[in-house]
């Protein structure tokens, strides 16, 4: 397997996002140093792993010179090329249209810019982000540090890509069917869907009759996840739930843990599976409390959260030259979104009640999560597929039948809006990370974060060509 490290002796050095902060504040690197490493960084890594869809290192270099204010100033990032970023393209990872450069800011970069993080560009996804592994027509795979062998997984792939190797310290994702957690899954990340609402979104996204998607930030570090939702609270705060705050360190309390390897009719395979058995022992000794039951999955869950993923595509394709004009060519989309949206179309007369099942989820879940403090799963069923494996111009049929095997356990919370965390707890026989995935109750993003610092300590995340802390 070939690895990819960006890792140098540079002002990013190994720091996480928070020690980057402190080195800033120190005074031992500057802003400028700090983007102009980045962008050494980048430059060196992207022809690899084509994590990249759109650069603005002029303008990076520009904003350094005064960054704004906030925690994170002057750290830098990139914004996954699904939201808008004024004065740069919104290309969704497809070739169907010209982008041209947004007016403004969407609602979501607003708050995450606010933040203080500085962007050096757009990251890369699959088309519209419908497929589990960003593999563009044209321009190719964005491919896992770890092997490029293998795919970075999931439309956040290219910010993945980007922290994994250790060019970029945090990066934007966006998961609306698992999309944060499945990168950081494959990558070795940290990767927290939070609550629904929990932070400001773009109003297309606001307007879904099924709010699946959450955006957050991919990272090689706990401490770096906690402290984005502190900071990105203090500039929008959701008063219908409770806040997330600052949290630094472990929780004190015991939970109770329910353990399942299956979801949908869909099992983990016998490796991620003993895996996940593992992860089980781990917390056991750590004083948790586990009980294996049935997956919490609602009868059907599959059929309608492909159905509502299909229609998506289905309405894309029908306001497609509404949106974006004369440039609009429908003959450019993949087959994966062709399929999609056929699949729509001869099941439309099921789509109301899909949507009607889909939102009772939440309810479920709810009960669910009065028995069980968090729930234990693997990310994926499976270990991370070669290139190819996932190649949208491939028929439908053969994609989406491997789609829907391999990410069989992250489209629930995307349905009932609950968060959830991949962490980076095991590493399969070909040496590749493999994700753990632990979900709690709306609102309750502080449970896992402290479960997630204990395990942390416990068992520290591996990483590429570095360690990882101030």
């Amino acid at each position: 397997m070939t690895q990819v490290s960006a890792h140098d002796d540079d002002a990013l050095g190994d720091h996480d996002a928070v020690g980057l902060v402190a080195a800033l504040h120190e005074g031992a690197v500057s802003v400028p140093e700090v983007v102009e490493a980045a962008i050494r960084r980048v430059e060196r890594v992207d022809p690899l792993l084509g994590a990249m869809a759109f650069t603005a290192y002029d303008r990076a270099r520009v904003e350094a010179r005064d960054p704004r204010g906030g925690f994170f100033a002057g750290v830098p990032t990139v914004v996954k090329d699904n939201v808008d970023v004024a004065g740069m393209p919104t290309r969704e990872g497809t070739d169907a249209w010209v982008a041209r450069p947004a007016p403004a800011d969407g609602d979501f970069a607003r708050m995450y810019l606010a933040t203080g993080l500085l962007s050096l560009g757009k990251s890369q996804l699959s088309e519209f982000g419908f497929s589990a592994a960003a593999e563009h027509p044209r321009l190719g795979a964005v491919r896992s540090p770890w092997s490029t062998e293998h795919v970075a997984g999931a439309s956040s792939a290219g910010s993945a890509a980007l922290v994994a190797s250790g060019a970029l310290p945090i990066a934007h994702a966006n998961d609306g069917g698992g999309s944060i957690r499945i990168p950081a899954a494959v990558n070795g990340l940290v990767g927290l869907k939070p609550t629904r609402g929990r932070l400001a979104q773009d109003r297309a996204l606001r307007e879904m009759p099924v709010r699946i998607v959450s955006d957050g930030v991919l990272t090689r570090s706990v401490r770096d996840t906690a402290a984005f939702l502190r900071e990105a609270e203090h500039v929008y705060r959701n008063l219908s739930l409770p806040p997330v705050g600052d949290l630094t360190r472990p929780g004190r309390k015991r939970l109770r843990v329910a353990l399942t390897s299956g979801a949908g009719g869909v099992g983990a395979s016998p490796e991620v599976r003993e895996l996940t058995l593992r992860t089980a022992v781990l917390l056991e000794e750590l004083g948790h409390h586990v009980e294996e039951v049935e997956a919490p999955t609602p009868p059907g869950f599959r059929d309608d959260f492909l159905l509502y993923w299909a229609s998506l595509a289905l309405v894309l394709l029908r306001t497609g030259r509404r949106q974006h004009g004369r440039s609009w060519d429908p003959d450019r989309l993949d087959h994966l979104t062709r399929g999609l949206a056929r699949h729509a179309t001869r099941n439309l007369h099921r789509l109301p009640g899909a949507v009607r099942r889909l939102r009772r989820s939440s309810v479920l879940l709810a009960r669910h999560h009065e028995a069980h403090d968090v729930t234990l799963t693997p990310t994926l069923a499976h270990e991370t597929p070669l290139v190819g494996h996932l190649d949208p111009t491939q028929p439908y049929e053969t994609v989406i039948d491997r789609l829907t095997t391999w990410v069989a356990f992250t489209p629930l919370q995307n349905a009932t809006g609950e968060p959830a965390i991949s962490l980076p707890l095991a590493t399969s026989a070909q040496g590749l990370p493999v994700g753990m995935m632990f979900g709690a109750a709306a609102g309750h993003e502080a449970v896992l974060l402290e479960l997630a610092y204990e395990l942390e300590e416990a068992s520290p995340f591996a990483r590429i060509g570095g360690s990882v802390g101030g």
